[in-house]
């Protein structure tokens, strides 16, 4: 009972640690480059996995699902933050448009998965959006890389990876965890390899930060804070899930304080106990209505 009710504060700091990933990879690779790299370590570690644990095998529809969801979540989300940071977009300002997505993922579960949150969770979810402006606000003065082109696909980012949430939980959510994930990290490879093969040179540095990054984001992310979402998405409504991820820029302005002696300034601190009251607003439980079993 308490290793579940552990299970978001975990998800939470692993997810934060992506964007401190991030930081020492894209120096040195392009992003589809790096992430269709990514994608097939952790194709090949969950196929050594699935004999280990019996994981079971998916019917043909359950599967593509699967691979349509790995797209939106893995290829077009983390494709679209990957390239608008390597082109220029300031943290700050990728972490505020990131940080449209709870309302947004709330928003697609109620029109296309039949879940209804009620005014607490919505007021919820609008004072996590204020705290993480706030966390983020000091940052926001850079101006630099802010074009249309890296606005947008943070944008789009956002929307594949609500997308992707809410086709998950509508398609997949009764699949094998780790078969489930298996699939979804083909279709993210097939979408990353794809952009790469046609829009990169495919050139990286081989040095050791390049090779932290990976190893971390394929082991801490890839696999570690998936499974955790999976389960996550599975066991409770998508509106209060998607909440979740309004901790994750003040933990990373945490995470970039302790690593790299970044400021860390008494508005963000405010900011972060604005966000965690939000999400403790839109997580606490309610009368939420689920989708009827098809």
């Amino acid at each position: 009972m308490f290793a579940a009710k552990a299970v978001p504060a975990i998800f939470v700091l692993l997810w934060a640690t992506g964007f401190i990933g991030a930081r020492y990879a894209m120096p040195w690779a392009e992003p589809f480059t790096f992430l269709w790299v990514r994608f097939a370590i952790t194709f090949a570690l969950l196929l050594l996995l699935i004999p280990l644990t019996q994981a079971k095998s998916l019917p043909p529809r359950t599967a593509f699902h699967a691979c349509i969801a790995g797209m939106l979540m893995h290829g077009v989300y983390l494709g679209g933050i990957f390239w608008a940071v390597r082109h220029g977009l300031p943290a700050g300002m990728a972490g505020l448009i990131v940080g449209l997505q709870p309302l947004l993922t709330a928003a697609m579960a109620g029109a296309f998965a039949g879940e209804t949150m009620d005014r607490r969770h919505w007021l919820g979810l609008a004072i996590g959006l204020v705290g993480v402006a706030v966390v983020l606000s000091p940052k926001l003065g850079q101006t630099g890389g802010v074009t249309p082109a890296t606005i947008g696909a943070g944008l789009i980012a956002v929307v594949a990876m609500s997308a992707g949430t809410v086709w998950q939980k509508r398609f997949v959510a009764n699949a094998d965890l780790i078969t489930g994930t298996l699939y979804q990290y083909l279709g993210g490879w097939l979408l990353a390899f794809s952009v790469s093969f046609l829009f990169e040179t495919q050139h990286f540095v081989l040095n050791g930060e390049l090779i932290f990054a990976m190893v971390w984001l394929v082991l801490v992310l890839s696999l570690g804070a998936i499974f955790l979402l999976m389960f996550l998405i599975r066991r409770g409504a998508i509106g209060r899930v998607a909440s979740l991820f309004y901790l994750v820029p003040g933990v990373t302005a945490l995470l970039a304080w302790v690593l790299f002696g970044e400021t860390l300034t008494l508005v963000q601190i405010a900011g972060m106990v604005i966000t965690t009251l939000g999400v403790a607003l839109a997580t606490a439980q309610s009368r939420t209505v689920r989708p009827t079993p098809r």
